[in-house]
């Protein structure tokens, strides 16, 4: 068992430098690993994600440290946007965003574009507008730290995700809404947790599927990770050997910022940074793709 670390506790510096480090590890795998991924990022710009506000998640805050841009709005600011089929939509906890926003959402991701939501958005959301794919669990969590494990290992959203030694913790947030998924030809369930199921009856950390012609991305709890727990001796160990592992040279900038972290927040901050990246990546290859085609067609 692992020594108490101050990391057991929350603590907004240390999970920002966490995300720092993190973020900074992803954008220099992505670049040497996928590299038609990083032109892809590249090329993001603020109008090709919308953020909408949450009072419990905060996923702007690793897209910030992704150095990322986006468009952040507020719940009630939605309903002026002119939501694309080419973009991605983040609907950060709780989601509450009202009954016509709802199925504007639907028609959004009907015509092409993407959703990434977390927690109660599945309950006030999700389960509402695409009725028939899932739904909140019926149990909801305590304050809690979940193993996780990659399910679709050939899924473009986790590549890079989860490798190696890696050993990934979830932090549950008190009241998280476990997904129970009712369409399993439909519903992929990409990162699941054993341990999650035991306790409260429904496995699945994140799914995906489709709907029309866009998709929806959904996970459990929140997104911006606001603590982790260090069950091992490797994830006790200094900050700096998780760059080691993955033979990423550490930046001169983040040297001061990981003296004190340990592996395990580092490793948990790296994982969800690379997911969205991911997740941004793809979305942004297939819209310049698609032009691609259509300048060809034109021609």
């Amino acid at each position: 068992m692992a020594s108490p670390s101050p990391s057991n506790e929350p603590a907004p510096d240390r999970q920002r430098r966490a995300y720092r480090a993190g973020a900074r590890m992803a954008r220099d795998r992505i670049a040497r690993e996928a590299p038609l991924d990083a032109r892809a990022l590249e090329a993001v710009d603020a109008a090709d994600v919308v953020v909408v506000s949450g009072a419990y998640d905060h996923v702007e805050q690793v897209l910030d440290a992704l150095a990322m841009p986006f468009t952040a709005v507020t719940p009630a600011q939605l309903g002026q946007v002119d939501l694309r089929r080419d973009q991605l939509l983040v609907l950060n906890c709780p989601g509450d965003v009202g009954a016509e926003n709802v199925a504007r959402i639907r028609d959004f991701v009907a015509i092409g574009g993407s959703l990434f939501s977390t927690d109660w958005a599945l309950e006030r959301v999700v389960q509402r507008a695409f009725p028939g794919t899932v739904e909140h669990g019926g149990t909801d969590t305590r304050d809690d730290v979940v193993p996780i494990e990659v399910l679709a290992h050939d899924n473009p959203f986790l590549r890079g995700v989860i490798d190696g030694a890696d050993e990934p913790r979830w932090w549950l947030e008190s009241s998280s809404y476990p997904i129970r998924v009712l369409d399993r030809d439909r519903v992929k369930v990409l990162i699941g947790s054993r341990e999650l199921g035991r306790r409260y009856g429904e496995p699945a950390v994140a799914v995906l599927f489709r709907w029309g012609e866009g998709e929806v991305f959904h996970m459990i709890s929140h997104y911006y990770l606001q603590r982790t727990e260090l069950r091992s001796r490797r994830q006790s160990g200094a900050g700096a050997a998780y760059f080691a592992e993955k033979g990423v040279a550490v930046p001169d900038e983040l040297g001061a910022e990981l003296a004190d972290l340990r592996v395990g927040e580092v490793e948990s901050a790296a994982t969800s940074s690379r997911l969205f990246a991911n997740a941004v990546a793809r979305k942004k290859r297939a819209v310049l793709e698609a032009e691609r085609r259509r300048r060809g067609e034109a021609r």
